[in-house]
C-alpha cells in the first residue's frame, strides 16, 4: 500500500526527488520506530496473555488474538520498510521482498478491520439475541481462517503485479498495473469500499444498537437477580471495542483521503511538500498497530493483570492479590460442602481477614461466571 504514491511519477523519474536533510530524516526515524517497537512488544504481551491463560481464552478474546497477531506482523514486517522507501524514494531491499512489501499491508488490514468486525457481530448476538447458541472454538477459527483467505483473495493483485525496477541513479518498488493510468486509482478504491468503509458501516450500526440497548433499556434474557453486575461487564467490554473501532477509523482516514485526492488531483504528487504529507499520513496509519494493547490495558483489569505480570520488574508496578487471581479460575474447596467457591474482588478482600469463604460461595461464583462469560 505504502509504495502505490511512486506508481504514477516515479518511474518517469530518473533523479532522486525525495532527499530530505538529516536532521529530518532523524526525526521521522525517531517517529517510526516508536511505533514499531510499541506495536511489537504490546501486541506480543496481548497474544501471550491471551494463549498463556486459560480464562482469556473466549470468543472475543480469540478475534482480539487474530488482531494483535495481524497488527504485530504488519508493524515487524512493514513499518520501517515503508518508511525508508517513502524517505528516500529508493527501493533496497529485492524484487521478492517488494511483491510482499506491496501484499502484505492490504491483507493484515482486511485480517484487523474484519476481526473487528467479527467482535461487533458475536457482541450483537450475546446482547440482543443472547438466547441462541454462541460460536464454538471451531466455529471461531473457521471464521478467522476465512477472514485470512478473503484478505489474501483481495491483495493477490498487488502481489501478482508488483516489480522493481532499476534506473541510472535508483531502484523502484511498484505496481506495475496494465493500465497504470486507471487501474492504481480504481484498486485503491476498491479497497477503501472493503477494508474501511463497509466494514465501518456494518460496525457502526452494530454497536448502535448495542449501545442503545446496553445503556438506554433492558438487556432480553436478564435475571434482575444479576442484571446490574451483567449489565456493567457487557459495557465494559462494548466500550472497549468501540474505542478500539474508532481509533482505526481516525488512524487510517487520512490515509485513504490522501490517495484519493492525489489520484483525482495528479498534479499534487508534484508539490514540494508532497513527501512530508505522505509521511505523516503514513506514520498515522502505521501507529494504529501499536494503541490496542494500551486500550486493553486501560480498560480492561484482566489484560492489564497480564501487563502488571510482564512489568513486574518495574519499581512502580505493584501486582495486588486481585491482579494474582483475575487471569486465572482460583477455586477454593469447602470441607463441609461438596461446592465450589470462585473467588471475586469482594471474596480477595474478605479472604486476608476471614478463611471462611463458602458462606459467600454461590453469589460470587456466579458473578465470577457472568464476568468470564462476557469479558
Amino acid at each position: 500500500m505504502a509504495s502505490e504514491r511512486h506508481e504514477s511519477n516515479s518511474t518517469r523519474n530518473l533523479t532522486n526527488q525525495f532527499v530530505q536533510p538529516a536532521w529530518r530524516i532523524a526525526l521521522w526515524s525517531v517517529a517510526y520506530s516508536t511505533v514499531l517497537a510499541v506495536a511489537v512488544f504490546g501486541n506480543l504481551i496481548v497474544i501471550w496473555i491471551i494463549l498463556a491463560h486459560k480464562r482469556m481464552r473466549t470468543v472475543t478474546n480469540y478475534f482480539l488474538l487474530n488482531l494483535a497477531f495481524s497488527d504485530v506482523s504488519m508493524a515487524a514486517f512493514n513499518t520501517l520498510i515503508n518508511f525508508v522507501y517513502a524517505a528516500h524514494g529508493e527501493w533496497y531491499f529485492g524484487e521478492v521482498y517488494c511483491r510482499f512489501h506491496n501484499f502484505f499491508p492490504v491483507t493484515a488490514v482486511f485480517a484487523s478491520i474484519y476481526s473487528m468486525t467479527a467482535i461487533a457481530i458475536d457482541r450483537y448476538m450475546a446482547i440482543i439475541h443472547p438466547l441462541k447458541p454462541r460460536l464454538s472454538a471451531k466455529a471461531t477459527t473457521g471464521v478467522i481462517v476465512c477472514i485470512w483467505s478473503m484478505a489474501v483473495v483481495l491483495a493477490f493483485p498487488l502481489c501478482y503485479f508488483s516489480t522493481t525496477k532499476t534506473l541510472p541513479r535508483r531502484t523502484l518498488c511498484y505496481v506495475a498495473w496494465p493500465r497504470m493510468a486507471d487501474d492504481s486509482f480504481m484498486y485503491h478504491i476498491i479497497v477503501t469500499v472493503l477494508v474501511y468503509v463497509l466494514p465501518l458501516v456494518v460496525m457502526g450500526i452494530t454497536y448502535t444498537i448495542v449501545g442503545v440497548t446496553l445503556w438506554g433499556g433492558e438487556i432480553p434474557g436478564d435475571s434482575s437477580d444479576n442484571y446490574h453486575g451483567q449489565l456493567r461487564a457487557k459495557r465494559k467490554v462494548v466500550k472497549m471495542m468501540i474505542i478500539v473501532v474508532v481509533t482505526f477509523a481516525l488512524c487510517w482516514l487520512p490515509y485513504h483521503v490522501y490517495f484519493i485526492v492525489t489520484g483525482l488531483n495528479k498534479p499534487l504528487n508534484k508539490w514540494k511538500y508532497i513527501q512530508q504529507v505522505y509521511l505523516s499520513v503514513l506514520w498515522l496509519a502505521m501507529s494504529s498497530t501499536m494503541y490496542n494493547p494500551i486500550i486493553y490495558c486501560c480498560l480492561n483489569s484482566r489484560f492489564r493483570a497480564g501487563f502488571k505480570r510482564v512489568f513486574r520488574w518495574c519499581p512502580f508496578v505493584r501486582i495486588s492479590s486481585y491482579d494474582e487471581l483475575e487471569l486465572r479460575n482460583t477455586r477454593l474447596r469447602s470441607g463441609h460442602q461438596g461446592s465450589m467457591c470462585t473467588l471475586s474482588r469482594v471474596d480477595t478482600s474478605i479472604l486476608s481477614k476471614d478463611k471462611s469463604m463458602c458462606s459467600r460461595g454461590n453469589r460470587s461464583r456466579l458473578s465470577s461466571e457472568l464476568n468470564n462469560k462476557d469479558d
